[in-house]
């Protein structure tokens, strides 16, 4: 497993080129600090839920002194970007560190060999079937962040069947966004959503299983078109000159003639651990409510007892541990930096005015499109808080009560969060956890978007489409 730097590699053709993402989530935080010295400030007051999280109270809105971002708080942006955003950073550390005591003990290269083998005639069937599985678990307990665990799992199998590594970033984030977005039973968007906008708990689930299923459908068919090109001539693959890409290639690369390689006494206890331990990750998020501070201890504790089993001393499994650190590195730096914006406008008092003009914004929409005024809305709003939790807390306090004044159920308003949150998760740059995946991958953002923005844009056409039969029918669960 590795996580090369996302940056376009100094071997390319000389030509337009994208500037380097850090560059870029820079350029980002500058112009949110100096928006700050032009929005008015202004505050919503809090009210704690039942559940105790805090929400906005949505007839509290008003002006207040302005406190534009200054020289030293600009200055301290990265750092309180990296405070804020430290459980996925520090996730991103350990699942570096993890998958690469797992990969020095052999486990696999060999589990690699047996499934290049077995699939070697059909591989194309394992993207509706890992991503199938990989968008229900999302649709039901709500962990998009589960791709950076599945990322480093599946890359040395899609490298080595003669796919790249975009196929297997395409494969994690695609199935996680169309799961988490259709939620039909996500306590994150759909339960949390549903809650504030005073709904009965997962109703609407029918029309929610069909935006599932459609979602998933043309994401599967845009991803296999895509590898069944990149597997025919690999010139034509978006990582094609890349030169961490050929090192991926040569360290994954099969040989089918050779012997088939079997697992050693020592491997097999190794990987019946790594799978106990995979068990009580799945029994820990469904049953325990584990997130990524929770995930992070049991995969450390994963990393030492799978390589103690396979035989690796602990010096060999500490040096492993830091090499993935390593690997990881810039993506771990990139959460930080993509946080670093929202704290631009929460220190400058402004981010309650932007969710206020939002509301203002959908009032002026005709009545037939005023739902796709919502999911527009929040699909803007996303790229200050790509978080579904976080922009159900401060955006649906807002959208269900004026739902009422223009004519739109609230279980649309709540249909018009999830989709305009869901879906630019994978697109925008401030996306913390979707930024380390992509690390995690070796694929930079320039890349992705090449791959992604056909299939965007496909995504938001089906989900303004949903959207006005919903309001066309009335829609109400």
């Amino acid at each position: 497993m590795t996580a090369e730097n996302t940056e376009v590699d100094e071997t390319e053709a000389p030509g337009v080129r994208m500037p380097h993402i850090y560059v870029i989530l820079f350029v980002f935080t500058a112009i949110a600090a100096a928006l700050t010295h032009v929005i008015p400030a202004g505050l919503y007051d809090r009210v704690t839920l039942a559940n105790g999280r805090s929400a906005i109270d949505p007839t509290s809105y008003r002006e207040v002194p302005a406190t534009p971002v200054g020289l030293e708080q600009f200055m301290l942006a990265v750092p309180n970007g990296l405070v804020d955003a430290a459980t996925v950073v520090f996730f991103t550390f350990i699942i570096g560190g993890t998958f690469m005591v797992v990969r020095r003990t052999g486990l696999i290269d060999v589990a690699v060999d047996k499934l290049a083998r077995r699939f070697s005639s059909r591989s194309l069937l394992m993207f509706p079937v890992l991503m199938t599985v990989f968008a229900v678990v999302a649709s039901l307990i709500g962990t998009q962040e589960l791709a950076l665990v599945y990322v480093p799992v599946i890359l040395p199998l899609m490298i080595a069947l003669g796919y790249d590594s975009v196929t297997a970033a395409a494969t994690a984030l695609l199935a996680t966004t169309a799961g988490f977005t259709a939620g039909v039973l996500n306590p994150i968007n759909t339960g949390l959503g549903q809650t504030i906008a005073e709904l009965p708990l997962y109703s609407g689930a029918g029309l929610r299983a069909t935006l599932f299923v459609v979602l998933l459908v043309v994401a599967v068919l845009h991803t296999i078109r895509y590898a069944r090109r990149v597997r025919a001539n690999p010139d034509d693959s978006l990582m094609a000159g890349d030169s961490r890409e050929e090192a991926k290639r040569g360290s994954y690369r099969h040989d089918f003639s050779a012997e088939p390689m079997r697992f050693s006494r020592r491997q097999a206890w190794a990987g019946l651990v790594t799978l106990g331990f995979f068990a009580i990750l799945v029994w820990g998020v469904l049953t325990r409510g584990w997130f990524m501070l929770e995930m992070a201890g049991l995969f450390v504790l994963m990393g030492v007892a799978v390589g103690l089993v396979a035989g690796l001393n602990t010096t060999r499994i500490c040096d492993a541990f830091n090499e993935g650190f390593r690997d990881v590195l810039m993506g771990a730096i990139i959460v930080g930096l993509a946080r670093a914006v929202a704290v631009m406008f929460e220190q400058g008092q402004v981010m309650d005015t932007l969710v206020h003009g939002l509301g203002g914004l959908v009032g002026s929409f005709p009545d037939t499109l005023s739902a796709v005024g919502m999911f527009l809305s929040q699909l803007g709003f996303n790229f200050v808080i790509p978080s579904g939790s976080g922009q159900a807390l401060v955006t649906m306090p807002i959208m269900a009560p004026l739902s009422d004044l223009i004519g739109v159920t609230r279980q649309n308003a709540v249909l018009a969060y999830q989709l305009g949150d869901g879906l630019s998760n994978i697109f925008y740059p401030t996306s913390g956890y979707f930024m380390a995946t992509l690390a995690l991958a070796g694929v930079g953002w320039d890349r992705w978007i090449r791959f992604f923005l056909p299939l965007f844009v496909t995504w938001i056409g089906i989900a303004i489409a949903f959207l006005v039969f919903a309001q066309a029918t009335n829609w109400t669960g």
